[in-house]
């Protein structure tokens, strides 16, 4: 008797098993197709906006929609804060969803090339937090460029500065066309800066980031003035003091204001 039902107690444990199986993939089914459907909040045009008109709050709304058709180029709703007062170039219609490409220039994705002066080249050089002024270095910014290497006739460790009052076209991918505002914090930080030259002293950039380490120092935007003759400095220079002694009396009688209180 007990022979005759083991088939059919297998039978019925082969049978709990698939059924238990395809129950199992249903419920990750039905999680799979529910996951593209919780909501999230977006920014639609409350009303029918115009191209070329500056978004208002009222101008504004929010709207649930699946997360399924939610993109990257989509505008949630933690970003209307970096909207407001922005231009769109697109016409909206009331219940239009808003993307980030309905902005002017909100990338600064133009050709780098249309800005670089005839006569003139661009070169990137690479840059930190330290040689770069701490990334407070904009585009249309003017800079000098100062090279740290060792003389290959000493071999002391020397820095000069190689070039002055040189104009800043590009931080990363952030050209002057680019709306910040529009940009994420995440992404204003840039490893390189790009800059305006000639073509001789683009060489003169590329030798000296071969041979060394090159830092930025930002100028007033007023200060386009070029010292005809720089020292190198030297360790040794720095060591006597002299010429520290010597700079000071300058600085005193140059910087005559005390920045206080972000004045």
């Amino acid at each position: 008797m007990l022979k005759g039902k083991i088939p059919l107690v297998i039978g019925i444990v082969l049978g709990l098993f698939a059924g238990l199986m395809s129950m199992f993939a249903l419920k990750a089914k039905e999680r799979e197709i529910k996951r593209g459907w919780n909501l999230r909040e977006i920014i639609v045009a409350a009303q029918d906006i115009t191209e070329g008109t500056a978004l208002e709050v009222d101008m504004l709304a929010k709207r649930s929609v699946p997360e399924l058709f939610v993109t990257k180029s989509t505008i949630r709703e933690k970003d209307l804060d970096r909207i407001i007062g922005q231009t769109v170039v697109v016409n909206l219609k009331e219940g239009d969803p808003l993307m980030w490409f309905h902005f002017q220039e909100s990338h600064g994705f133009e050709k780098l090339s249309s800005i670089v002066q005839k006569r003139g080249r661009a070169i990137t050089v690479r840059v930190n937090q330290e040689s770069a002024v701490g990334n407070w270095i904009r585009p249309n910014d003017h800079v000098d460029i100062l090279g740290a290497f060792r003389d290959p006739s000493s071999n002391n460790t020397i820095v000069s500065t190689l070039l002055q009052n040189i104009l800043v076209l590009a931080t990363g991918r952030i050209t002057p066309a680019s709306n910040i505002n529009l940009i994420p914090e995440n992404e204003r930080n840039y490893g390189n800066v790009t800059l305006l030259v000639l073509p001789e002293e683009a060489e003169i950039i590329l030798l000296a980031q071969e041979m060394g380490s090159l830092y930025l120092t930002l100028r007033n935007p007023d200060d386009l003035s070029q010292q005809a003759e720089r020292k190198r400095i030297t360790l040794e220079m720095v060591i006597q003091g002299d010429l520290t002694k010597e700079l000071s009396k300058i600085r005193s009688g140059t910087f005559i204001e005390v920045v206080k209180s972000g004045r």
